[in-house]
């Protein structure tokens, strides 16, 4: 299961990047519930194993697009997120104090703090694109104009996923001029 979960994740990545611009430097939230991947409900069955066979090709993804990780922690942290301090240094994002654990964090968030170069812990973000394996409902912490990603892999596991892009807003009127095209 674990090797299919990476290959699927892969997979799904691969078909973002074709479908999303990136710029180096951004940030990118993952929300997971490591129960739902392996098919039972939210919060109740996570497991540091799954969080490993998810964090690789997320790492690697990263690397790829010159983007930061930033993971989003259960409701038991308040949805606090995990991410490298220079990302949140260059963002101006004020760290809070909890370490996530995988009774109160969850274990993909707790996985990434051990992980990460020099992880630190914020209330929140808005990020340009993210994931979300399970239903963690990261919305909250994408820019204000999200749009759905579709792409070939639909889960992680049992886990339902979801793919977001952001864009910028769009303001004006009929006169308003978007390109110079």
């Amino acid at each position: 299961m674990l090797d299919t979960i990476s290959q699927d994740l892969t997979i799904l990545l691969n078909e973002l990047a074709e479908q999303a611009t990136f710029k180096k430097g951004q940030l990118f939230v993952v929300g997971c519930s490591t129960s739902e991947v392996k098919g039972a409900k939210i919060g109740t069955a996570g497991g540091l194993e799954i969080a490993e066979a998810l964090y690789q090709p997320l790492e690697q993804f990263a690397k790829q697009h010159g983007l930061y990780l930033v993971f989003q922690g259960c409701e038991h942290i308040n949805r606090a997120l995990t991410m490298e301090r220079e990302a949140a240094e260059r963002y101006q994002l004020e760290e809070v104090a909890v370490i996530p654990v995988v009774k109160a964090g969850g274990s993909m968030s707790a996985y990434a703090y051990r992980h990460l170069q020099d992880p630190v812990v914020v209330e929140t973000v808005q990020a340009h694109a993210g994931i979300d394996i399970g239903q963690t409902l990261i919305g909250m912490h994408l820019k204000r104009v999200a749009v759905p990603v579709r792409t070939s892999v639909q889960r992680i596991g049992e886990a339902v996923v979801t793919v977001a892009k952001t864009r910028l807003k769009l303001v004006g009127g009929e006169r308003a001029v978007y390109t110079l095209d």
